[in-house]
């Protein structure tokens, strides 16, 4: 659950229209989550496998399947920032996100106009932009954010991307008079994913990984010292059943910071007894985990470009597949 006491916030990375209609309220009213996340492979599932679409689809014949999809998501995003109003208007986060056309990633003009676009289409205050963290994306970002416009930057995994995002949110704040927020969405679990059977063979811990790389971006983040711009902890879901449903959420609590999770994974963290902040982890930790990898032949750098590029060719599978099927 939300804990304000520690500033950490609690979003569903989940949306879906029946949904948003009848269970998604009462985790809004019981505290359970206070914000919303969604990107291209959640919209892709849910437009293609749930019947809550069909009625509007039906009436959008005619249209361009990205045009159908932007009404569909439009819908989606509004009923989803009409019920996180109230947390909004409380200071208490409050935001859903919705992300911009993956194909976009390295166009900065295309990036903006989309943004500004889906933004006043919506026309709630309460909606963040995602921008991926491309050298696109970053001057996207501080256009956006200039413009009034809150960011989520996505498919973050090094450091420098982190750095390069925390510059371009900087740059936008400087002298803003309206109320803007930045998050910077760190992709966790990925790591460990693509890791783990490798570090065992080496007699190394598994499913580390992903924490300390997400907890040195934090530590980054919050060396800034800027409240509107925030860490948020991405991809906290768990694969099989080495790792309980909560792992991350539970391994990264922390002051001043979001998690967004699954269904499942929330559903698990609440269960139990709410759990206590663990970062920071000072720095000489988290750099001498990494020291160890490094000594034991893997490079974190090459890892994260690979998985940032996998990621964005995943989303743009998923917004590609989701358009033909709408056609």
């Amino acid at each position: 659950m939300i804990n304000r006491d520690i500033e950490f916030s609690m979003w569903l990375d989940f949306v879906e229209r029946d949904y948003l209609k009848s269970e998604f309220p009462k985790l809004i009213e019981q505290g359970v989550i206070n914000g919303a996340t969604s990107n291209p492979a959640i919209f892709a599932s849910s437009i293609t496998t749930s019947p809550a679409y069909a009625e509007q689809l039906a009436s959008l014949d005619g249209k361009t399947p990205k045009q159908k999809y932007e009404a569909l998501a439009i819908t989606d995003i509004k009923l989803a920032a009409k019920a996180l109003r109230g947390c909004y208007d409380d200071d208490n986060d409050g935001y859903i996100s919705i992300e911009v056309d993956p194909f976009l990633s390295n166009d900065i003009e295309g990036t903006v106009a989309e943004g500004i676009r889906l933004y006043e289409s919506i026309n709630e205050p309460n909606v963040m932009i995602k921008v991926p963290a491309t050298e696109a994306g970053y001057r996207a970002m501080t256009e956006l954010m200039s413009r009034g416009i809150s960011v989520n930057a996505t498919l973050v995994f090094s450091q420098a991307q982190a750095r390069k995002c925390l510059k371009a949110m900087s740059m936008a704040l400087e002298g803003a008079t309206t109320k803007v927020d930045g998050v910077i969405s760190v992709f966790v679990s990925r790591f460990d994913r693509a890791l783990d059977a490798q570090l065992e063979q080496e007699a190394i811990s598994p499913s580390k990984t992903g924490i300390y790389n997400a907890a040195k971006i934090y530590n980054i983040i919050e060396e800034e010292g800027d409240s509107r711009i925030r860490a948020l902890f991405a991809s906290t879901g768990v694969k099989g059943d080495e790792l309980k449903p909560d792992y991350y959420i539970r391994g990264l609590m922390a002051p001043h910071s979001v998690n967004t999770a699954p269904l499942v994974t929330i559903e698990s963290y609440i269960t139990k007894r709410q759990a206590k902040a663990v970062l920071p982890i000072d720095d000489i930790v988290i750099d001498g985990y990494f020291t160890k990898l490094s000594d034991s032949g893997f490079d974190i750098d090459e890892v994260s470009d690979k998985l940032m590029r996998d990621g964005l060719k995943a989303f743009e599978q998923a917004f590609e597949q989701m358009l033909e099927s709408i056609k």
